[in-house]
């Protein structure tokens, strides 16, 4: 299933996947799709998709192949994260800024030191 069929496709610095872009609303959603990806691949991109989110104007459509334990931790505190789940263990979640929470940005550059 492709989720982001009628979505506009735009460049993001860091992403290793395809990024998407919609508006609906008054609100820009920034899509990818990490179902194909490993570790740590869903996360960096997640991490990237997020720094686009500095206010409410803005949410996070990740569809991934399991729900994103590592990721959660990282993010649940400043984030509201609606999980929709898909076939298999696969995972949608929307994921928007708290009301009144601060989004400082996040680290993409970092390795795995595997």
């Amino acid at each position: 299933m492709d989720f982001f069929t009628d979505w506009q496709e735009f460049d993001a610095a860091g992403a290793t996947l395809k990024f998407y872009k919609k508006s609906q609303g008054g609100v820009e959603y920034i899509g990818f799709d990490s179902r194909k990806c490993v570790p740590p691949e869903p996360m960096v991109n997640a991490l990237v998709a997020l720094n686009f989110v500095k206010d409410e104007t803005k949410k996070v459509v990740m569809v991934n192949h399991k729900f994103p334990m590592g990721l959660i931790p990282k993010i649940e505190s400043k984030f509201d994260i609606v999980r929709e789940d898909l076939d298999g263990d696969a995972v949608k979640l929307t994921i928007s800024l708290k009301p009144g929470a601060v989004n400082e940005g996040f680290d993409t550059d970092a390795k795995c030191q595997g």
